[in-house]
């Protein structure tokens, strides 16, 4: 479906980026990943990737907490693959406090990331795409983009920001052949959020398995988890034909969260 296509993916050494940017690989896209990590899974990842589907897979660790590591990424995708169709904003961190004990520089971490490196990647890969008069920007949100939780002030402003960005990006250029939407996933059973109910489940001095069902019951009415598969699936769709006329829009995979 995307054979002939180069897609960049950030923070896609893990999780929900690796997902994706395998899911575009397997479609036929070239692909860019991103991310920090140990340089030699890295290197396996790229290269299994590159073997198992037979299209071309490039790393470049552009640090995307500045202006200018953001621009470097889509320099080197361009320069090494021709141009970039697909962007997909995914590289994201997090951290829990309440407001008043959340320290500076974490919340200025998470902005720089969360947020700030989808403006500076949309604005670097737009010239290439406006040229191409075809693009496909899919930011990933998260269920915090539509709702808040307690203890993620910078966490719910930056992924909030990135719903109101992805409309302002599809507005700016529609009609031009380039679109922007926005995933919202909900609980995604990924290490990192494996590892938040293992550390918590310690904690409390519970049962971990209960202790997940739980925290999954809470929220998602599915009480299932999201896949990184299935987001992957969802982010091939919006780079697809058939997403063509899809743009400025939130596609909540949360299993039920936001339908309360």
């Amino acid at each position: 479906m995307l054979r002939g296509q180069v897609a960049v993916v950030t923070g896609s050494t893990s999780g929900i980026g690796l997902a994706i940017a395998t899911a575009m690989a397997k479609e036929g896209a070239a692909v860019v990943i991103n991310g920090f990590g140990d340089s030699a899974e890295i290197e396996a990842i790229r290269t299994s990737m590159q073997r198992e589907y037979g299209v071309s897979v490039s790393y470049v660790p552009a640090d995307l907490s500045t202006a200018e590591g953001c621009a470097e990424l889509i320099h080197q995708a361009s320069s090494r693959h021709g141009n970039v169709d697909i962007l997909v904003n995914n590289a994201g961190i997090q951290y829990l406090a309440p407001i008043e004990q959340f320290p500076a520089e974490r919340w200025n971490a998470i902005i720089a990331l969360n947020l700030s490196a989808v403006f500076h990647c949309t604005a670097a890969v737009l010239p290439l795409m406006k040229q191409a008069r075809h693009g496909r920007i899919i930011n990933i949100s998260s269920t915090h983009g539509l709702v808040a939780s307690v203890h993620k002030a910078a966490y719910v402003a930056a992924k909030h920001g990135v719903i109101g960005l992805t409309k302002v990006t599809a507005l700016e250029t529609a009609g031009q052949g380039i679109t922007c939407n926005a995933i919202c996933p909900g609980w995604t059973k990924t290490p990192l959020s494996e590892k938040q109910i293992d550390d918590y489940a310690l904690k409390i001095g519970r049962d971990r398995t209960e202790v997940a069902r739980e925290m999954l019951a809470e929220k998602q009415p599915s009480e299932q988890y999201v896949l990184p598969e299935q987001l992957g699936a969802a982010a091939v769709f919006l780079a697809s034909p058939a997403a063509a006329q899809m743009t400025g829009t939130q596609m909540a995979m949360d299993g039920g969260w936001t339908a309360r």
